[in-house]
This record gives C-alpha cells, structure tokens and sequence, in this order.
C-alpha cells in the first residue's frame, strides 16, 4: 500500500514536472520578428550612470556631445522617431497655471537659466527659459547648449499634437495628485479609444492608483505595482494564468532578473500581449534609466527577443 502511494506520488511529480516545462520552454517558440525600441527622452544627451543619485544634476556629467540635441523636446522626440523608435518616453511636471511642461528635474537651475520649480512659473514663463543653458561636458569650462534652448521646452499639448499617431510613455515626475487629475481631466479623457491604446503613464503609486479608477484598460506602471503583479506571477505563472494586477500594464524589468519569469522571454511577452501589457527590458538593476545604449549592449538581449528594450541612444542601436 505505502509502496504503491510512493509510486503514484513520484509519477504525480514527474507528470507535474514535465507540464511546468511544457508550460513554460521556449524551445517550441522560437519568437517571431525583431524587438522594438523605446527611446528615453526622445534623444538625449547621456552621462555615466555609475555617478548618478537621486538628487545627481546630469546636465553637469553629460559625455562629449556627440548630437546636438536636448532631451524632452519637440525635436528629439522627432529625431528618435525617424530613427526607427517604437515609442518614445517624455517626463512631465505641473506648472502654476495647470499645464504639463514637458521637463524632467525638479529643480529648473539644473539644465536651465531660471531657479524654484516648475510649478512656481506658468507655461508662458516657462517659455522663455533657456533649457540648454546648463549642459557641461568639461565641469564648467565650456557649455556647449548655453543659448540653444531657449523656447523649447514644450507642454504635452504641443507633444500630442506634434505626434498624433505615435506611441508614447508619459512619466509623471512631480509625485502630486492634482497633476495625474489634470492629465486625466484635462488631456486623456477627452482621447478616443483608439488613441488611449497608445498611450502609458508611469509615475507614483496614489497617481497610477487614481489613473486605474479612471481607466481600467490604460496601460499603467509604478515599481510597486509592478512588483506586486510580478510577484503573483511567479506564484502561479507556470500554470499560465496571468493575475488580474498584470492586465493592462507596462513593465519595466532589468534583463538579469527578467529571466526567473515562467515563459520568458516568447511564451512570456505571448501572456503580457493577451492582456494588454507591454513588456521592456532595461538595462542594470533599472534604477536609474539604464539603456541598451551600444551596440555590444545589444548582444545580451536573447535571441528570438522580441518585446521593446529601453534606449538612450536611438542613433546607436538601431543600425537594420
């Protein structure tokens, strides 16, 4: 009797064993097509990643310039588009008169010639500052955007219409409620369906929570809220049933820890596709922005790969 109980639990294992793998190989799904690219900022100018806090003013670390062209702009969201981006990433922040400003710091004396924040100017006064007027590459010596910027800096108006068709990554920088209530109330819901299905916001839990009860089919990301989801996954993924808090999501998910998914990377991104959840890899621990930046970057990303990676350099990567 026991030894007959031992058996049947043995077979139940292997036959358990056998349907987690079969679940979950990519050896029958090869993927189909290439990845596709998200670009951070448009096209920016870049900087060590290794120098940088939370509070780092990057403007101040950027390379050489090797492009002349400043990120959050009309301009290098166009350049990253005409050189092949799938979508393209711009940060925005409340000014004092309700808009969204298209700018990343909180502090406007990082990369330009004001002082305070943004939400102490209006848009029109936002205008007038020189975005560019920060920028070293040689710790003060020379700046080379100084008098380039001025004017560029634009609202999410002047983006949306810029890029009526295109796919677009809105990251709420300023952390405040009131700015995800003007996004929604102000811009994203007077979208047609069709439109919301290109856009995504990304930003702080209370705000990404007050866009979910506004929108249950917007794609939406937070670090909690995806590590929540993701966490759900890994409980009962093999099976290949995908927890509710995944459906319409952005992940962001760094490519060394990407790979303890169940099913990744084809059978993976498949599920995520089904319900309406985009899935990018970043590179590093994805704490701060690192991209697939180089061509040598490229070569560890898995072959068949064929979600979107996260890019600072557009004009290096995508060479097909």
């Amino acid at each position: 009797m026991k030894k007959n109980f031992g058996k049947s639990i043995l077979v139940f294992l292997v036959l358990l064993a056998a349907f987690i793998w079969l679940n979950n190989t990519n050896l029958f799904d090869s993927g189909e097509g290439n990845y596709k690219f998200l670009a951070h900022r448009g096209l920016a100018q870049t900087f060590d990643v290794s120098k940088v806090e939370w509070d780092t003013n990057t403007a101040e670390i950027i390379y050489e310039p090797e492009h002349p062209y400043l990120e959050n702009t009309i301009e290098s969201i166009q350049t990253a588009f005409d050189l092949g981006a799938d979508v393209v990433e711009f940060d925005v922040r409340l000014t004092k008169d309700r808009k969204l400003a298209v700018f990343h710091d909180f502090a406007l004396e990082y990369r330009t010639d004001g002082t305070g924040e943004v939400s102490d100017y209006t848009m029109d006064e936002l205008k007038k500052l020189d975005i560019g007027y920060g920028y070293t590459a040689d710790n003060g010596q020379t700046y080379p955007f100084r008098g380039k910027g001025t004017g560029l800096m634009p609202d999410i108006d002047e983006v949306f219409a810029a890029f009526p068709d295109k796919e677009l990554l809105i990251n709420v920088k300023d952390g405040n409620l009131e700015t995800y209530e003007v996004l929604w109330n102000d811009y994203l819901s007077t979208k047609t369906a069709e439109r919301l299905a290109q856009l995504t916001v990304y930003g702080d839990d209370a705000g990404i929570e007050l866009l979910r009860e506004k929108s249950p089919s917007l794609r939406l990301l937070s670090v909690s809220m995806m590590k929540s989801a993701l966490l759900q996954y890994e409980l009962i993924g093999f099976t290949g049933y995908i927890p509710k808090d995944l459906h319409n999501m952005e992940l962001h998910l760094p490519l060394k820890y990407a790979k303890f998914l169940w099913g990744w990377p084809n059978k993976f991104i498949k599920r995520m596709e089904s319900v309406n959840t985009r899935v990018v890899i970043v590179a590093g621990n994805g704490k701060w922005s690192e991209g697939f930046d180089t061509e040598e970057s490229l070569l560890t990303i898995p072959d068949g790969y064929n979600g979107y990676i996260w890019t600072n350099r557009i004009d290096q990567v995508n060479k097909r």
